[in-house]
Order: structure tokens, then sequence, then C-alpha cells
């Protein structure tokens, strides 16, 4: 059993050996596919694309999305257009009055580069103004990359796919709100 021990010495020469062999066949293969590349025998190599996804239209030919913010949640209808949105019935001008909200909603079509070439109609139903202008923000992404598929990245990049979960903390016994005391009375 004394004769089968080896030393550091043995085992680095061993583990030299075991790299140079298929390091020297890796080249080979890797010159070969080279020479019969530039010999025009085979294509050029290509790189693995995603597979795009498939755009999802209704019978009218609209894209359909449900968006939602804290307890506000939108039905958004998209369907090309001259870029009118209307929330509720209503033009969103007057739906949403202060120039802010607008913004929210209008900042998918802004990074997309598509101002003024969708119809946007959508119900929103729950939640205060602020909330209900998330709502609609989240379904227009979504029923974008709906029915432009290759908007995606773009869109996801923005971070406007992604519901905001962010919610109101509930109010907790023996507090004011969720978090503040009642107030300390000395006398």
């Amino acid at each position: 059993m004394s004769d089968n021990r080896q030393s550091l010495s043995d085992l680095a020469a061993l583990t030299q050996q075991g790299e140079q062999q298929p390091a020297a066949a890796a080249a080979s293969s890797t010159d070969a596919q080279a020479d019969a590349y530039l010999s025009g025998q085979i294509d050029a190599p290509t790189q693995p694309t995603t597979p795009l996804r498939a755009q999802e239209l209704d019978k009218y030919g609209r894209a359909y999305a449900t968006g939602r913010r804290k307890d506000a949640v939108a039905r958004v209808w998209l369907k090309p257009g001259s870029g009118k949105i209307t929330i509720n019935g209503r033009d969103q001008e007057v739906y949403f009055a202060r120039p802010t909200l607008r913004l929210v909603i209008n900042q998918v079509f802004g990074i997309t580069e598509r101002d003024g070439q969708y119809d946007v109609i959508c119900t929103v139903k729950g939640g205060g103004l602020s909330g209900q202008a998330g709502a609609v923000k989240h379904g227009i992404s979504q029923a974008l990359t709906k029915y432009e598929p290759a908007l995606r990245s773009p869109v996801k990049a923005a971070g406007f796919l992604t519901r905001d979960s962010r919610t109101v903390e509930r109010k907790k016994y023996g507090r004011a709100k969720a978090r503040r005391s009642f107030q300390f009375s000395k006398r």
C-alpha cells in the first residue's frame, strides 16, 4: 500500500499534463471552425435572440390591460389614433385637472416616443386622484407592450411595468394613526 503514495510534485505534474491536452484540442477545433467560416462553408455565428412576445388584441383591434396603484384599479383599452385620452367618459384635462397628474399619464408615451399616436379609453375605480393617475399609467404601459411587444424593454427599463406596491399603513390600536401616539398630557 505504501507504493501508491504520491507527493505534491507528482500531483502538480499530473494537473499540468491534463490542462495542456484539452487546451491544445480546443485551439485546433477553433482554428478549423475559423477556416471553414472564412472559406464560406458555414454561415456566420448568430447571437441567440430572445423570442418576441405575440401581439395581444381583442376583436376590435385594441389592446387591453389592467393597471393598479394604491386602492385604484384602471381598465385600459389602447388603439391607434390621434392621441386622445378618455377617462371615465371625460377628457383627461377635465378628469385630471392638475398638470402633474396628466404628466404622469403621458410619461409612457414620452419614453417610447409615441406621443399622439394612440387613443386611450379607460375606466378607473377606487382611491384618490394620485392613485388613479398611477393606475392609468400602469395600465397604459401594460397595454402598449401588448400592442407593440418590441417596446417592452424600454418601458420595463423605466420601471413602468412594475406595480407600485406601496400602500397606506393600517391604523393600530392604542395609537392615533399608524404610528403616531396620542398627545402626552403631563397634568
